[in-house]
């Protein structure tokens, strides 16, 4: 069983990081129901940033995942390069350390994170697929390891349970912006969302000036499904001029916004600076995490909603359409390295 500790509550000037239990969603009466959307709009609006309990995610498939990608990452490296991506440039498969650095997302140019990760996405690819370059990149084959046996197994099953997770969320999402609950559900049934885990290896070097374990960034989508690591902390917030730590209570997830969804709201909610910084103690401890990153269909046409216009405002966005917004943003962070 993965332990899990208790976690991080900030309370200060920008409110709560609002710890959700999510079956008050979806066994609650219309009270709860009701009562729940309106903290997760006063969350999504301070922080961007809540903790998810009682999700219905399946315990032994979590714990599975998490045991075999801690598997992975302690093979001999030329084991795991051995599914590094086939091509510069393609998304999925093992990312050695120093291939990324995420504050170059922002335009911020920094030192190579200090993390490797395995990437996969879509496990699905749609029949007959005719969409350009840009569509097909997020149906890249993943190049799978053939150990930890099962691991391919594992991690499907897992991603189908982080797919239906953000399912629900993303209905309980509409209600805290008073749409209908399924408002969001024609814009995601063919989401083309990717799962990574990552890695963050003992420091067995002075980092250069700069140099973190993620950098400073937002994700880019409409959500991120975190499962971090409950003995090695590092995931801070930037809220209030100050950096923060967060964490999660036993058996939950963290959960944030990514930038697809400020857009879509107009800055109503916010998607939050984030960061791994490096371990102020235990510099030869490793971190682990699992990050489900929920992107919107391909083709969605990414707008300003209704109910996020007060009368005389006008949208702060032009649309776009979510998979070639993601490409951008994706681009930014593997090629702007120092």
């Amino acid at each position: 069983m993965l332990a899990r500790r208790s976690g991080f509550d900030y309370r200060g000037r920008v409110g709560t990081i609002a710890a959700i239990d999510l079956s008050e969603f979806t066994d609650g009466n219309a009270l709860q129901r009701r009562r729940l959307a309106a903290r997760v709009d006063e969350t999504c609006r301070q922080v961007g940033f809540l903790t998810v309990s009682r999700h219905g995610v399946n315990a032994a498939i979590r714990d599975r995942l998490w045991r075999l990608a801690h598997g992975f990452f302690e093979l001999e490296p030329a084991e795991k390069q051995t599914v590094a991506p086939a091509r510069p440039g393609d998304p999925y498969g093992y990312f050695a350390p120093y291939r990324e650095a995420l504050a170059g997302s922002r335009g911020n140019l920094t030192p190579p994170d200090l993390k490797e990760s395995f990437n996969a996405g879509p496990p699905n690819r749609p029949a007959g697929l005719e969409g350009g370059s840009d569509e097909r990149f997020f149906y890249t084959p993943t190049r799978w390891p053939s150990a930890p046996a099962g691991f391919r197994r594992a991690w499907l099953d897992y991603y189908q349970q982080m797919s239906a997770l953000a399912a629900t969320l993303m209905r309980l999402f509409a209600l805290a912006l008073g749409l209908p609950e399924d408002w969001f559900d024609g814009y995601v049934d063919h989401h083309v969302s990717a799962m990574r885990a990552l890695n963050y290896p003992p420091l067995d070097r002075q980092p250069r000036p700069g140099q973190l374990r993620a950098g400073a960034h937002t994700d880019y989508g409409s959500l991120t499904i975190l499962l971090t690591d409950p003995d090695n902390p590092g995931l801070e917030i930037r809220s209030t001029g100050r950096w923060l730590p967060v964490a999660a209570p036993p058996d939950a997830f963290i959960v944030n916004l990514g930038d697809l969804m400020a857009r879509w709201t107009n800055d109503r909610w916010v998607s939050t600076l984030h960061r791994v910084v490096n371990p102020a103690s235990s510099p030869g401890r490793r971190r682990q995490a699992i990050a489900f990153f929920h992107q919107p269909n391909f083709e969605a046409h990414i707008a300003c909603i209704p109910t996020c216009l007060a009368p005389g405002e006008h949208p702060r966005y032009p649309p776009v359409r979510s998979g070639p917004y993601l490409m951008d943003r994706f681009r930014g962070a593997t090629e702007a390295i120092a």
